[in-house]
Order: structure tokens, then sequence, then C-alpha cells
């Protein structure tokens, strides 16, 4: 496989594990690797954005420095902004002040960048791009890194959103129905992976407006056990390239501990090292 102008970049969530993404694009951006389409789901929609900024460096220092400084995730915050994170920090302060996102290079850059969210009226999956209006791009993001449950539901363009990783944690087939036959993946998890927990029925008195939502939910690991064995086959067919964690990871979901964040953000440069340097020396000859 090449990676050419009709390769996509699919980028897994994960949460905090989505630090090993931060690492693998900040080597891309180092190698002034670019696609010409590009899609995340929650934290790798949040990654997505830094990196078509061209801003290498934000993702880890949000997401590591500025974690250990904040200390952004926590139970307290569901009593003041019903979510676990402090979403006013994450999704303005950061972007606006002390971080700053980079607007108009992130419009300039020709790279199509669309974000995962789910319609919790429908119950699937929509694919969101905006390079026009700052506060529509923050607020398909925020909806995409909303995890149910433990984040409010987000209006987009008058439609409640929560998590794209709910209905398509790995939109490899998003890419491809656009035309993006090849695609370099990158996922949080090891090979192998599989969720062993089953899936529950989702009971009415939780989202009791959105039963659509609800059977979205009732299936979610049975969903995502699919899109890895689907990501595996293409694999091996040699339709995609994957970038994936060596081992099982010590590093969950809501991680805090900065110095086993670090260890993910290194390993994901030195993944994307070890994988993508032979084809890049292949791509030049």
């Amino acid at each position: 496989m090449e990676i050419n102008q009709k390769t996509g970049l699919v980028l897994e969530g994960g949460g905090m594990r989505g630090v090993f993404t931060c690492g693998v694009l900040d080597w891309m951006m180092d190698h002034h690797l670019e696609f010409p389409y590009a899609i995340g789901v929650s934290a790798g929609a949040c990654n997505l954005l830094s990196y078509i900024s061209r801003q290498r460096g934000r993702a880890k220092f949000s997401n590591i420095d500025l974690l250990e400084k904040y200390k952004y995730i926590g139970f307290k915050y569901l009593l003041t902004q019903r979510s676990i994170f402090d979403t006013k920090l994450l999704y303005e302060d950061f972007p606006k002040r002390l971080i700053p996102f980079d607007f108009a290079t992130y419009r300039a850059n020709p790279c199509v960048a669309e974000m995962v969210t789910t319609n919790c009226v429908t119950g699937r999956a929509c694919y969101l791009e905006e390079k026009d209006d700052f506060q529509r791009m923050m607020q398909i993001v925020k909806a995409s890194s909303s995890l149910p449950y433990v984040s409010p539901i987000v209006e987009v363009d008058g439609q409640p959103m929560l998590d794209g990783g709910i209905v398509d944690s790995i939109p490899v087939e998003r890419a491809m129905s656009l035309g993006f036959e090849q695609n370099v993946v990158v996922l949080t998890r090891n090979k192998g992976y599989r969720k062993t927990e089953s899936d529950v029925r989702i009971p009415n008195i939780i989202y009791r407006k959105y039963p659509r939502l609800r059977v979205a939910l009732s299936h979610r690991c049975e969903c995502y056990n699919k899109q890895l064995e689907l990501v595996e086959r293409l694999e091996e067919e040699g339709k995609v390239i994957v970038i994936r964690p060596l081992t099982p990871l010590k590093v969950d979901r809501l991680e805090k501990n900065s110095e086993r964040l670090t260890a993910l953000y290194e390993e994901g440069y030195a993944c994307a090292e070890q994988v993508l340097t032979p084809l890049m020396i292949k791509n030049e000859k």
C-alpha cells in the first residue's frame, strides 16, 4: 500500500488513551505527512483539530501538561457542569485563551476533516465538517467527545448529539464510501483486543426521550468488536495501514497519571515511525 492523494486518515477515540494518537500525529507533522481526507471520533476528533491546524505538540500539551495543572477530569464537575470533564475549560478557555487554536490555518488546510457524532433522535452517526464557523466547529467536537451517561447532550444544528463512538468508533467504512479505498487507521487498543463485557438492554428511564439512542447503546460492544474485526480483515487484505499500541494498555479512558500518559504518547510516536517510515521511503523511490 502507498500513501498518496487517495489515502484517508481514520482516528479512533478512547478518552485519554488518545494520547497515543497525539504521538502518531506529531510524528506525521514532523515528517510533513498530510492527507486529503481525515476523520476522527471523540478524542480522535479533538486530536484531529490540532493536526489540521498544524499545531505540533498542542494536543500533547493539552492532554498531559494541562491535565496535570488544571485537573479537568473528575466527578466534581458532574455537580457543576453535568459532565465528568471541565467542559468550560476544555472548549472555551483552552482554544480561546490558554492554548489558542489556529483557526486560520485550520480553515486554510485543504484536507477535508470530518468529525463523528451520534444523533440522539435517529441513533445514527453524523459526519460533520466545519471550516467557516468557529463556534459550530467547537460544538461538533464537543458533541463528538460527550460520553454517554457522564456528559450532557450537546446541540448541533438544533439536533441533540452525543459521542460518535456510540455507533461508529472506527469510521473506516465512511472513508471508503467517499472513495478513499486505502486508509491509515490509528487505533488506541492493541491488536486482537475485543470488548469482553456483554451488551445489556438500556432501561427506559435512561434517555427516555431517545429510544433509538437506547437501542444504539444496547449494541455498543457488539458494534465495536465488529469494527475491530473489519479493520483486521482490511489490514490482511492490504487496504489499511494500522498504527496501534503494541501491548495491552495500562492507561484507561479517564487516566490522570502524567507518567503513564507520557509513556503512551512516546509509544505512539515510536509506532508511527516504525510503521510509516518504510512507506514514506517507498513513496520517495
